[in-house]
């Protein structure tokens, strides 16, 4: 379980403006928004500007949402709508 104070890190990688990464964008920023004001930050990465780091990171699709709480590292492919599978990766159970 997730301490109030915790700061929740969050790296999308996406592909441009194509419509699921901005779906991921738009799903993740309103998911931190509701459950995690001001514990957390995000990082975007678009693979199309960095293709190296996204090789470096593993990133073979798009988008995909490495969170990284704690000791904890969870990776999550798709345009973020399940929002159960982020409440678990975050280590919020299953709601707030």
């Amino acid at each position: 379980m997730m301490s109030s104070e915790a700061v929740v890190k969050f790296c999308l990688y996406v592909a441009g403006d194509l419509p699921n990464s901005q779906r991921a964008r738009s799903n993740l920023d309103a998911f931190c928004r509701e459950h995690l004001t001001g514990r957390y930050s995000i990082e975007i990465l678009d693979v199309t500007q960095s293709p190296e780091r996204a090789l470096e990171d593993n990133v073979l699709m798009t988008p995909q949402l490495v969170v990284l709480n704690g000791a904890s590292r969870r990776v999550i492919v798709g345009s973020l709508q399940d929002r159960t599978v982020l409440f678990e990766a975050v280590g919020l159970g299953g709601h707030v």
